[in-house]
């Protein structure tokens, strides 16, 4: 049998990625932001127990170093080495690499734009990102408004429930009549199902949401905060996730610059993989190093090309967006 060897996107789509690729370098210089290069492969792993990395062993000299070597999930560690350093604002558009994720709109090597701002918290940046994607969604003829909601006052208007105080048995409850198998799930996951359930397919096809500060338990590498306004006394995270219809397509963070809560978290990431099972990748202590010795306050953002180039042309298989997916690599 002859092997499926022809490309899965068509070639207009393929010419549109370039033209999309052009498009952002195009932005990023008008506004003085610099592109740069990152290592793929690095000593450290991404922590993060919902994300599984690939590894590899190099097999030439390594002066005593680990010949263990992870590919990268995103560039968020070099970038902000970086910026420790005082390079300033930057961005890498590239590919990154997941594994256990292949299907419909997953792959497990994908491109991802990452980027930084200094001086900027996560609200300020969302703007940019909106822009971003109005420009892009421009190449194709399509406008999307942006319309901005808090987490939490998202949760009670659509659901009826404060994501903030409610029981596991109500938000079992809000899933209606979703089948999830129930063991081992935590607080965030009940939320994280409501989320991907009941809200996003929801979302208007046009229109750009922005849903602003997270709970505190979500924070991963945003800083924390004492809220006010409608959520007083709750603590929320200085994060963000942007959407184009039901595609997420972007999560930003207003950065946490506190090295020692950082490795506090890597090492709260590592019991929670143990009790799991999983593997535990090398914490980054090149990271650490630079966060003790100074991030400058910024916020970053991480954007799937993929997903927007899937949302642009309204598909739902990334195979669509794909010169070759991982069933034809």
């Amino acid at each position: 049998m002859t092997p499926d060897w022809r490309p899965a996107a068509s070639f207009e789509t393929l010419r549109l990625r370039a033209r999309l690729n052009a498009c952002i370098r195009d932005f990023f210089a008008d506004r003085g932001v610099t592109e740069v290069e990152t290592p793929v492969m690095s000593m450290a792993g991404n922590t993060d127990p919902n994300i599984a990395s690939f590894s590899l062993d190099f097999s030439g000299r390594t002066d005593g170093a680990p010949r263990r070597r992870w590919l990268r999930t995103s560039p968020e560690f070099p970038l902000k080495r970086l910026l420790a350093a005082g390079f300033g604002d930057c961005y890498e558009l590239g590919r990154v690499f997941r594994d256990g994720e292949a299907g419909g709109r997953h792959n497990p090597e994908f491109t991802m734009l990452e980027w930084y701002r200094l001086g900027w918290d996560h609200r300020r940046l969302v703007g940019e990102t909106a822009s971003l994607v109005q420009a892009a969604l421009a190449l194709v003829g399509r406008s999307a408004e942006l319309v901005e909601v808090d987490y939490h006052d998202l949760y009670r208007r659509e659901l009826g429930i404060d994501p903030a105080q409610a029981s596991i048995p109500q938000m079992r409850s809000a899933l209606g009549d979703v089948e999830i198998d129930p063991g081992g799930l935590t607080r965030d996951d009940w939320l994280d199902l409501l989320m991907t359930h009941r809200l996003q397919p929801g979302f208007p096809r046009d229109r750009l949401l922005a849903v602003v500060d997270y709970p505190a338990s979500q924070s991963a590498l945003a800083r924390i905060r004492a809220s006010g306004g409608a959520n007083p006394g709750v603590a929320v995270a200085e994060r963000f996730e942007l959407y184009l219809g039901p595609l997420e397509l972007a999560n930003g963070y207003h950065e946490l610059a506190d090295a020692r809560e950082q490795g506090a978290r890597f090492l709260n990431d590592g019991r929670v993989r143990e009790a799991r099972g999983q593997d535990a990748p090398p914490i980054d202590d090149r990271l650490l190093a630079g966060l003790r010795a100074g991030l400058p306050d910024c916020a970053g953002v991480a954007l799937g090309i993929d997903r927007l180039l899937m949302a642009m042309l309204g598909s739902d298989r990334i195979a669509d967006v794909l010169a070759f997916d991982f069933s034809r690599a």
